[in-house]
């Protein structure tokens, strides 16, 4: 299927960050540590051209481990301060201040040679839906200031929150781009969860998901439902039997094993999975 989506309101969105990038000082952009190359939209390198860069790689807790490290790696030799978090459960996120630090060492010390003091970072929060910015903010400022969803679009407008006397956050709608080039990170972003899921074919992306899951990671599925190995819709047909998913007359429903499945993967049940590995050129395994 043609994975695309890009409702209107992103457009606005857009436009509504490019005019606030004059204000800030500071860019942390939240990526899912699943998939930490699909998440990213392209646009942000743009729209922050000169700013500090800070990369947050959240639910980092449902991502293979070794391959978190690897990102990190990544995106510091691209120049970029970066750091694994559980926004939900506030994991790693004391050493926030610290990299915000490093990230804008230059602009304070800059205002401490003009005599500049106190003034807090300004940063903006970005990234595309459902990669949890609003549960960070949360998280970081210790209260429920910004709304929280598990479904993209939850975050319409613009607000201001300080966590911290020298910081603020400005956060903002999750944004995708325009057309996906490269059908793969489509794929990526329905499979996390970043689509609407009413517009997927729930079985195809099971599908393949199921075949990814066979050849990188084949102890998943029979640890979870104790299925064998075989085709991808034979480990599909496995899945719906395991769950009694069945229709009127006995029939598998398709489906719904497939509902689950993406469930199950994106909650972690299947346990830490990344669906991307760095790699040199273009980020992509």
């Amino acid at each position: 299927m043609n994975y695309q989506w890009y409702p209107g309101h992103m457009t606005k969105a857009r436009r509504e960050m490019e005019e606030d990038i004059r204000l800030i000082d500071l860019m942390i952009e939240l990526v899912d540590a699943r998939v930490p190359f699909s998440s990213r939209n392209p646009d942000i390198d743009a729209m922050a051209k000169g700013k500090g860069r800070l990369v947050l790689l959240n639910k980092a807790d449902l991502a293979d481990p070794a391959v978190n490290q690897q990102w990190c790696e990544y995106f510091e030799k691209m120049g970029y301060q970066a750091l694994l978090v559980n926004a939900r459960s506030g994991e790693g996120l004391r050493s926030i201040q610290g990299k915000v630090q490093a990230a804008c060492r230059e602009k304070l010390e800059r205002d401490r040679r003009r005599g500049i003091r106190n003034r807090p970072v300004r940063a903006m929060v970005a990234g595309i839906p459902n990669v949890g910015k609003s549960t960070f903010i949360n998280s970081y400022a210790g209260k429920a200031v910004a709304k929280t969803g598990n479904r993209p679009g939850v975050t319409k407008g613009r607000q201001w929150i300080r966590p911290q006397k020298d910081l603020e956050l400005l956060d903002t709608p999750g944004i995708l781009w325009p057309k996906f080039e490269d059908q793969a990170v489509g794929l990526r972003l329905a499979l996390i969860g970043s689509m609407n899921d009413d517009l997927l074919v729930k079985e195809e992306t099971a599908l393949e998901l199921l075949a990814f899951l066979a050849e990188t990671y084949p102890q998943a599925l029979p640890g979870r439902y104790g299925i064998a190995a075989g085709t991808p819709l034979e480990m599909l047909e496995a899945v719906g039997a395991a769950r009694k998913c069945c229709k009127k007359g006995g029939e598998a429903d398709l489906e719904r094993a497939a509902g689950l499945l993406l469930d199950d993967f994106r909650s972690g049940r299947l346990g830490r999975i990344s669906l991307e590995r760095p790699q040199k050129g273009n980020g992509l395994s």
